[in-house]
């Protein structure tokens, strides 16, 4: 076994990533082939999930001191990994619905509805709903978690405040507001944004990384949609889950409606 210079057992790729633990995590319940592909690609959104909450609140942070370099370079990073999202929907719709169908019933009430990290992230990039709670038992580290989610602010918030650090006009309301509540379009804001594309490159470009994240959110959530829609049709998902009628209902609502009401403004 290799030392290092203290005497010591080597940090070794294996114990860094702790491979032997991480390997061991995917238990398929039945026979079936594809059900090993079905907990891998579920068990890798969770870890991307997982960096995404690590980056967003980076650039929360970054954004929220009116920091332009550190925004745009995170952006660019959650834009990317947006990205592997979609493109893990191509993995998993190569697993046919029979395939799928073949271990389906072996998931019990366990359901992708669950994911508390995804809610998670949904909260702090604006999209706030309290009723969202009652999935998660009172007192759970999940419960809490989105508890704590639901009363900071959202990256919204955070760009509100970069834009008054920037110097541009914010109405005070919003900087204000209710951060446990989803972001309200406001006129006023509007005619700030619209001014700032001709006024300040810099912020606009953060503007427009802004909308290449709420886009690419839509673009997984449609992905998912068209995925459930090939794999179980118009059946209920799992866990009483609604399935694709309850993903169609989550289509179309950007998370930052004031940037794409000045579209027809330019």
């Amino acid at each position: 076994m290799p030392v290092n210079a203290q005497g010591k057992k080597s940090l070794t790729y294996i114990r860094y990533l702790r491979l032997d633990e991480l390997l061991e995590l995917q238990q398929p319940l039945s026979r079936e082939h594809d059900e090993m592909l079905f907990i891998i690609i579920h068990q890798v959104y969770e870890l991307w999930f997982k960096q995404l909450l690590h980056e967003v609140a980076y650039l929360r942070d970054r954004l929220w001191v009116g920091h332009t370099p550190g925004s745009l370079a995170t952006l660019q990073r959650v834009r990317t990994i947006l990205k592997t999202l979609v493109a893990q929907v191509d993995v998993l719709e190569t697993m046919t619905p029979v395939a799928f169908n073949a271990f389906r019933t072996r998931l019990e009430a366990a359901s992708g509805f669950q994911s508390a990290q995804f809610r998670e992230l949904e909260f702090v990039l604006g999209a706030k709903r309290r009723d969202i709670l009652q999935a998660y038992p009172p007192g759970s580290a999940q419960r809490l978690r989105l508890e704590r989610a639901l009363a900071q602010p959202t990256l919204w918030d955070a760009f509100l405040r970069y834009l008054d650090a920037h110097e541009r006009p914010v109405p005070v309301e919003l900087l204000e507001r209710d951060v446990s509540a989803p972001p309200q379009p406001s006129p006023a804001l509007q005619e700030t944004l619209a001014a700032l594309y001709h006024e300040q490159a810099a912020a606009a470009h953060v503007c427009e990384r802004l909308l290449d994240l709420d886009e690419g959110l839509q673009e997984w959530r449609y992905r998912h949609v068209k995925m459930v829609e090939r794999t179980i049709g118009s059946k209920s998902g799992t866990g009483g889950s609604s399935g694709a009628d309850y993903l169609r209902e989550t289509l179309f609502k950007p998370l930052f409606p004031d940037l794409w009401a000045i579209r027809d403004r330019f």
